[in-house]
């Protein structure tokens, strides 16, 4: 029940206006013929004015903005209500990290300042790497060399944000190596959470999906912008799925039961993940 969850009744409220804010931009798009608004709140992409507000297109849309809304519910409802466990310096930081790195994945399209969005997202990311050994503890093996997999791969990225800025191109191997060692590290911290009790698999899953994902819509996207800019933007939709594996894994570090197979069953009880 929404009872489940410590903020399941404000998570399910802003979810419940974000949906009807949907069907009410559809509503207009059919009627009016502008597709504006239910465009800006489904594809957060600029507009494309020659695209007509045809049934397909409107569905399209409504379609992208249903993993959104997911994401509310999954990212606002917090953890499972019950008293917290007791926690330590280190996983209070690490929840912090989270909710902070997730956050910014909600509020990202809604940005403008494309420089300043992608160093948030490297700080945000970058800060997971120092606090995520630290709670893992003997789950995850190897610790310090996982450690200079994240700082490689997230300072890679800042590094050729900032080569782009003054018009430079990272070489093609160099680009390579850091893409690579930040999709080691997220591959080797999910395997430790997998081992860790205090997180679910359905937890796992969403992180596993959320890397996967980009690998798939790229050519996806490619292959229907030929179909229209609708078809192609909303590839884009389950790039939250890492969003909320950054939530999820925060939520279930302040569960009312730390094993792996009592917080599934309380969830059991709420609603399925």
């Amino acid at each position: 029940m929404i009872s489940g969850y410590r903020l399941g009744l404000p998570a399910l409220l802003l979810t419940g206006s974000y949906l009807g804010a949907l069907a009410v931009a559809a509503a207009i798009a059919l009627t009016s013929g502008a597709l504006g608004l239910l465009w800006r709140l489904t594809l957060f992409t600029p507009v494309d004015e020659s695209t007509p507000a045809t049934w397909p297109n409107v569905l399209v849309m409504l379609v992208a903005g249903l993993p959104c809304a997911w994401a509310l519910w999954q990212c606002l409802r917090g953890p499972l209500a019950g008293p917290p466990p007791e926690q330590d310096r280190a996983v209070r930081l690490l929840r912090i990290a989270l909710y902070a790195a997730a956050a910014y994945g909600l509020i990202f399209p809604l940005m403008s300042d494309w420089f300043g969005t992608a160093i948030l997202d490297i700080v945000s990311m970058a800060s997971l790497v120092v606090l995520f050994p630290p709670v893992l503890g003997s789950s995850l093996r190897h610790a310090g060399h996982v450690r200079v997999l994240g700082f490689l791969g997230y300072g890679g990225a800042g590094a050729s944000l900032v080569l782009g800025l003054v018009g430079l191109r990272m070489p093609g191997w160099l680009t390579l190596i850091w893409v690579g060692a930040g999709l080691l590290w997220a591959i080797l911290i999910l395997r430790a959470q997998r081992e860790d009790g205090r997180w679910t698999r359905s937890t796992v899953r969403y992180g596993t999906a959320g890397l996967v994902f980009p690998f798939v819509s790229m050519p996806v996207a490619a292959a229907l912008g030929q179909m229209g800019t609708v078809y192609a933007d909303a590839t884009a939709a389950l790039d939250v799925l890492f969003t909320i594996w950054l939530a999820r894994s925060a939520h279930e570090l302040a569960s009312p039961t730390r094993s792996a197979g009592t917080v599934a069953d309380a969830e059991r009880t709420a609603i399925q993940p």
